[in-house]
């Protein structure tokens, strides 16, 4: 299983943008996926997931503002993110799992400037 991200890009607060992960090597729709964020100097910290039933999860920071959802053809998840804050700058990492087995993609850099 492969996972490429991107999307990311330097907007300012108070704007969206979309980030998304596509899949490649496996069955999209075995997989939990999940996005994560890496944010300068902190630890890889959990932001959204969606499971294999389309429920999807969300972290206290992000929950009213992001949105994550997937397109099972395309084997595609997406992060849709509003409300921005500066707060939110971190490489984006796509994460995809079943079973105990999880997969990580390479990230996508989003900037929130103030």
């Amino acid at each position: 299983v492969q996972l490429q991200a991107s999307g990311g890009g330097l907007v300012q607060a108070g704007e969206s943008l979309r980030v998304r992960c596509v899949m490649s090597g496996g069955t999209f729709s075995d997989y939990h996926m999940a996005w994560f964020r890496l944010a300068p100097g902190k630890v890889r910290k959990y932001v959204a997931s969606i499971n294999k039933g389309g429920s999807p999860y969300y972290s206290d920071s992000v929950k009213g503002r992001f949105s994550i959802s997937r397109d099972i053809a395309k084997k595609t998840v997406y992060l849709q993110m509003n409300s921005l804050k500066p707060e939110d700058t971190a490489v984006y990492i796509c994460n995809s799992y079943v079973g105990g087995t999880g997969f990580w993609g390479q990230g996508t850099l989003v900037t929130v400037s103030s």
